[in-house]
C-alpha cells in the first residue's frame, strides 16, 4: 500500500491484516522507533477532534514528527491552489498527509497529482469515505464478535450523507457481514441504493431492531443538507433516536456504537450513550493503533 483511500474492493485479507496490526500496538503501546525521521501532515480542510487527535497521536507514538496544517494562516487564506499547496508542502521532504476535505475524492485528486513518493491518507472526504472509522468500528466489533458472517448489523441515521456508514459497509462486507440494514427516513437514505450492494434498507426502525447484534447510530449532518429536509430534533428522535425501549427489540449483548459527535437525545439518549452496551469509547480508544497500523503499513522502512 501506497495510499488509503477507501476500504471498497479492499480484500478480506488486507482488511484483517490491518485489524490485526492495530490490535498489536494496543497490547504493546508506542514502538517510536518504526517512523523515526519521517514526517506525517495533518491537512484538515474541516474541523475535527477525534480524527485529527487520534491521528497526531498515532504518529507521535510511532516516532514521526507531525505538523498540524492551519488553514486559517496558510496561503490557502490567500487564494493558492490546492495544487500548489501540494506541491509546495511535498518540497519539504513530507513522507505522509492524512487528509480531510469536504469535496469527495479530493484525497484521491491529491495522490494522483502529488510528484512525490508522499502517502496520502484519507481522513474523511464528503459524503463518500472514511477509511480508518471503517477499520475502528471493525475492530471494536471483532474484540467481542468475530463471527461477521453470522452479525445482524442495524446502521441507523443520515445515511445517505455518511462517509462512516459507506465504510463500515465495505469493511463489514469484506469481512464476512451479510445481514447489514440501513435504517433512516426516506429522505436520508442513498438516492442510489446500488452504493450498498446487499444491503437492506428500511424506514421501520424498531423492524430493523428485531435481534440485532451492532448497532451503529449516525449523526445528523445538518452541515451536508438543506434543513427543510428534516424534521424537528424531539420528532426525529421519536421515530428514531435509540433509547432503552428500542435497544431491548435487540439481542441482549447487542453493541452500541457511533461515530461522533453525539447529538443526545436526536439520535441517541444518554442512558444508552453511556450505558453498558455502549461502545462507543472503545472505538475513540481504538482509533489510535488502528491509526498506528495504517501509518506503520505504509511509511515503515
Amino acid at each position: 500500500m501506497r495510499h488509503l483511500l477507501t476500504l471498497e474492493n479492499m480484500p478480506r485479507a488486507e482488511v484483517g491484516r490491518l485489524l490485526d496490526r492495530a490490535e498489536d500496538f494496543r497490547v504493546r503501546g508506542q514502538q517510536r522507533e518504526l517512523l523515526a525521521g519521517r514526517t506525517v501532515l495533518n491537512l484538515f480542510f474541516e474541523n475535527s477532534t477525534r480524527t485529527r487527535t487520534s491521528f497526531e497521536l498515532a504518529a507521535r507514538r510511532l516516532g514521526a514528527d507531525v505538523i498540524n496544517f492551519d488553514l486559517s494562516r496558510s496561503s490557502t487564506a490567500k487564494g493558492e491552489s490546492l495544487l500548489d499547496t501540494l506541491h509546495t508542502l511535498e518540497a519539504m521532504k513530507l513522507d505522509a498527509l492524512v487528509v480531510r476535505h469536504g469535496e469527495n475524492r479530493t484525497p484521491d485528486w491529491l495522490a494522483e497529482h502529488a510528484n512525490s513518493m508522499v502517502s496520502v491518507i484519507n481522513a474523511g472526504d464528503g459524503s463518500r469515505a472514511h477509511p480508518t472509522q471503517g477499520l475502528l468500528d471493525a475492530l471494536t466489533i471483532r474484540q467481542r464478535r468475530d463471527d461477521f458472517e453470522t452479525l445482524r448489523i442495524v446502521i441507523c441515521g443520515d445515511v445517505r450523507h455518511s462517509r462512516v456508514a459507506r465504510s463500515d459497509v465495505h469493511a463489514f462486507t469484506a469481512l464476512g457481514g451479510r445481514d447489514i440494514r440501513l435504517c433512516a427516513p426516506r429522505v436520508l437514505l442513498p438516492e442510489d441504493p446500488d452504493e450498498f450492494p446487499g444491503c437492506a434498507m428500511t424506514e421501520d426502525f424498531d423492524g430493523a431492531l428485531a435481534d440485532a447484534d451492532v448497532v451503529v447510530m449516525l449523526r445528523i449532518q445538518k452541515e451536508r443538507m438543506a434543513a427543510a429536509l428534516l424534521p424537528a430534533d424531539s420528532d426525529y428522535f421519536a421515530q428514531y433516536g435509540l433509547d432503552a425501549r428500542r435497544l431491548a427489540l435487540a439481542q441482549p449483548n447487542c453493541m452500541v456504537l457511533h461515530p461522533g459527535p453525539i447529538n443526545r437525545d436526536v439520535e441517541i439518549s444518554s442512558e444508552i450513550a453511556d450505558g453498558p452496551q455502549s461502545r462507543i469509547l472503545d472505538q475513540v480508544a481504538n482509533g489510535v493503533p488502528v491509526r498506528m497500523a495504517v501509518l506503520a503499513e505504509l511509511l515503515a522502512r
